[in-house]
């Protein structure tokens, strides 16, 4: 973090939240192992203290790939025309075969510096619990000068890498919040995570067998809602006791929000943070979507003035992190290669107050120690490169060094306009196929109209509406099955999982991700989730898109010219049990 002026006034130290650590992660020690690491790499040292295998024996004598260059695809503009332009860029790339590079991780670099290090004799032996150190060293300095250069506390956050952003997510939960169990433990010390109304599964079956009470927040188009009915401050005033203690995390996904694809405006978190603030609440915010924001869907998001430059203007341009406003220290952030790199990647890491990273670390040393050296060696070398010109590795530029900071803040810029592109064409034709259009003679209607009026009636029946995404993934779709022809004889949660598998017929073969796959709690599901899929546009082919969605779009219209009631039946005849939805057993793992 760049020092402040004279002028400037002290940042405040971050909060003392160790009233919240548990007690399991209040008594973990330092490894006494991983402590004498440091010394490892002083040059000359014969190292006889640890238990490590000679890396003269790895069978890997090299780790190649051939990667993109980061100025693969083309971004969308930060300051889009608005409205936007009727026909967008294509996602295709450029040539058949686009320009790669050779990426190579040698078996020794011949460099004795930790710092600048990515060789397989290093990666590939035990490590430090807050990651491999060349790719340690780069994210910390990334995070801190680039991606969140104004935390508002005194010496700035602290980073520690991960095995994704659910490991992250579950030592951030094993540090500050105790498990929990009906039988044994008294109910007011029961703890809570406050979550979206519609959000992340894999949260929620992350936190719920430590006992955790999972509290929903009613959302908005924008996301969690601050105040109204349901929202957190009506939650938080009117708690009841007998349910447990009043939840102190919350867990939240505010851009591009899974599965609704909301996107928290910076006044919201104003509002939601000063709430945190009075609540004594921690805020996990889980933001794998961050740079997948979408000008055109917003053009105003662009003129946000950050305190402090990134120092590009792609990164200047995104709402930012609930970091940018925690004076406190009370947030907890997750981050990930998984929708940057690969999701098999399995690599990720936490941003937080030095001392809550401090914790999780005694935490992983005897957990998962640290995320795999192959991949870590190879993200390093992909960005970082050789770090000297002996160095036998090559990195993911033309000319063999590394992407560097410019290159991939690059990358992400192209991936943004593919995604941009891609959002933009599933919702031109979602809005062109939302209504039920039928036109009508008004001589059926009156006999004595004109004939030259006879086709002047229209009738026009919204079938389902959407909000267009300002970031992430996910097109959120609502439908309004009180509009179909069999409302008042099929219940509406019966028309919902008729229509899921009609969409799984030809010829619309279109999988969709159920609303009651999202829902927190059964009382959420019972009564709204129904009405409610997901369709993501990120995984399709991106030639498809507009094909894909037409389709969607198309099934929705013949199925609400489906006028009996044994029509429905027979797409039904399986006799699904309703208490267990099968299509959520389907989709299990792929959210």
């Amino acid at each position: 973090m760049a020092s402040t002026s004279s002028s400037a006034p002290e940042l405040p130290d971050p909060l003392d939240l160790s009233h919240h650590l548990t007690r399991s992660t209040i008594a973990r020690q330092a490894s006494s192992v991983k402590q004498f690491y440091k010394f490892f790499a002083i040059p000359g040292i014969a190292q006889l203290a640890g238990g490590l295998p000679n890396d003269k024996y790895f069978p890997y004598d090299t780790l190649e790939a051939k990667v993109a260059h980061p100025n693969r695809f083309e971004p969308t503009p930060l300051k889009p025309i608005d409205p936007p332009a009727t026909d967008p860029p294509s996602t295709k790339l450029s040539k058949d075969d686009p320009p790669a590079s050779r990426l190579v991780v040698p078996h020794d670099s011949g460099i004795p510096d930790p710092l600048s290090m990515i060789d397989l004799k290093s990666a590939l032996q035990y490590g430090t619990a807050q990651g491999y150190p060349a790719l340690y060293y780069f994210i910390r300095q990334f995070t801190r000068n680039n991606l969140h250069p104004s935390v508002p506390y005194k010496n700035g956050p602290e980073v520690i890498l991960t095995c994704g952003s659910t490991d992250g997510l579950n030592k951030t939960l094993q540090a500050v919040s105790e498990e929990w169990s009906e039988s044994h433990d008294p109910v007011n010390e029961r703890p809570g995570l406050l979550v979206e109304e519609y959000c992340y599964m894999n949260a929620v079956q992350t936190a719920k067998p430590r006992g955790t009470n999972i509290v929903p927040v009613a959302i908005d188009d924008e996301g969690m809602m601050a105040k109204g009915k349901g929202g957190l401050e009506d939650v938080l005033d009117n708690w009841d006791f007998a349910r447990g203690r009043r939840p102190h995390m919350i867990y939240t996904v505010t851009i591009g929000q899974n599965p609704t694809s909301g996107t928290l405006s910076v006044e919201r978190r104003i509002e939601i943070y000063a709430l945190c603030v009075k609540y004594d609440i921690i805020i996990i915010e889980d933001d794998p979507y961050w740079y997948l924001q979408f000008p055109s869907s917003a053009p105003s998001m662009a003129t946000r003035k950050p305190v402090k430059t990134s120092g590009f203007e792609f990164l200047d341009s995104l709402i930012p992190s609930y970091l940018s406003i925690d004076y406190q220290g009370r947030v907890v952030r997750l981050d990930t290669f998984s929708k940057t790199v690969a999701p098999g990647c399995r690599l990720g890491w936490i941003t937080a107050q030095p001392a809550l990273i401090e914790r999780i670390l005694r935490i992983t040393e005897s957990s998962t120690q640290q995320p795999s050296g192959f991949v870590q060696s190879m993200i390093a070398e992909l960005i970082m490169g050789p770090q000297s010109s002996s160095d036998p590795g090559r990195g993911g530029a033309a000319d063999g060094s590394g992407w560097k900071v410019d290159g991939w803040v690059r990358w992400l810029e192209g991936l943004r306009g593919n995604y941009e592109r891609r959002m933009i064409a599933m919702c031109d034709a979602l809005d062109d196929g939302k209504y039920l259009v039928k036109a009508g003679r008004r001589k059926s209607l009156n006999a004595v109209a004109d004939e030259e009026d006879e086709w002047a009636v229209v009738e026009k029946k919204k079938i389902y509406d959407f909000v267009r995404p300002l970031g992430g993934m996910f097109v959120w779709v609502r439908f309004d099955f009180s509009t179909h022809p069999l409302r008042k004889v099929v219940p509406a949660p019966r028309l919902s999982k008729a229509l899921w598998v009609f969409f799984t017929l030809k010829p619309y073969l279109c999988l969709v991700a159920p609303g009651s796959i999202f829902s927190p709690t059964e009382e959420i599901r019972d009564k709204d989730s129904f009405n409610c899929f997901r369709l993501c546009f990120a995984a399709c082919p991106a030639e498809e898109v507009k094909d894909i969605s037409k389709r969607f779009a198309d099934g929705a219209q013949a199925f609400w010219r489906i006028k009996k009631t044994d029509k429905i039946d027979k797409l039904l005849e399986d006799e699904w049990n309703d208490s267990v939805d099968p299509r959520a057993a389907m989709l299990n793992g792929m959210c």
